[in-house]
């Protein structure tokens, strides 16, 4: 799948943790998310999961399977080799991660690439690379998804990110249906969630009003 930007526009990230270690309803959650319309899905299993690596690849290939029934493209977090054996749509990488330039080798072309960026210096040099397709940025509000999160960045240097960027950006962290309408006037590309989403009653209700509130 090539990439588009509107790929970025709902952007659902998560892992069995995000529903308790219950990969039935980590699933059921996804596919539901998947039917009321996000763009995107990124699988990413913490460092604290009780997952063996054998069965996160089981679940990266139902994920896989699950976004082609779909048309979702399906991004593996920091594992190239995990997304191009099961046969995912893109790979996203944060700083800590993989070099990024070992992963521009392994993926570019076969792999959309997204990367994780926070601060101008980094911005700087991702505009270089032009094998990345999208940028990451956050956290932009105070967020309980993460427990590692890098500082806050507030919607004045989220603007300026944006801005300064080459590549189409989407914007994570804390993220609620109060603050997106102040995000999307950053002009970011796209909004990228996991709690306000995986933790709602109402995944199919949430995601259309997300929907709704970026097409207003």
């Amino acid at each position: 799948m090539n990439f588009n930007p509107k790929m970025l526009q709902v952007y659902l990230v998560g892992g069995t943790q995000d529903t308790h270690h219950d990969s039935y309803e980590f699933l059921a959650k996804v596919e539901e998310a998947m039917q009321a319309g996000i763009t995107a899905f990124q699988y990413r299993e913490k460092d604290n999961s009780t997952m063996t690596a054998d069965a996160r690849l089981i679940m990266a290939r139902r994920l896989v399977e699950m976004g082609k029934r779909y048309s979702i493209p399906v991004l593996i977090d920091d594992d190239v080799q995990m997304a191009l054996r099961v046969g995912a749509d893109g790979v996203h990488v944060g700083q800590d991660d993989e070099q990024i330039e070992q992963v521009i080798k392994e993926a570019a072309g076969k792999l959309i690439i997204g990367y994780s960026c926070n601060t101008a210096t980094e911005v700087e040099k991702a505009n270089h690379l032009s094998a990345i397709d999208y940028l990451g940025c956050g956290p932009v509000f105070e967020t309980t998804s993460k427990i590692d999160a890098d500082p806050v960045l507030g919607l004045t240097k989220l603007k300026e990110l944006n801005k300064l960027s080459t590549h189409p950006l989407v914007a994570i962290g804390g993220l609620s249906l109060k603050n997106i309408p102040e995000v999307l006037k950053t002009g970011v590309a796209g909004l990228s969630m996991i709690s306000l989403v995986l933790n709602s009653e109402y995944i199919t209700e949430t995601v259309e009003e997300i929907k709704a509130l970026i097409n207003n």
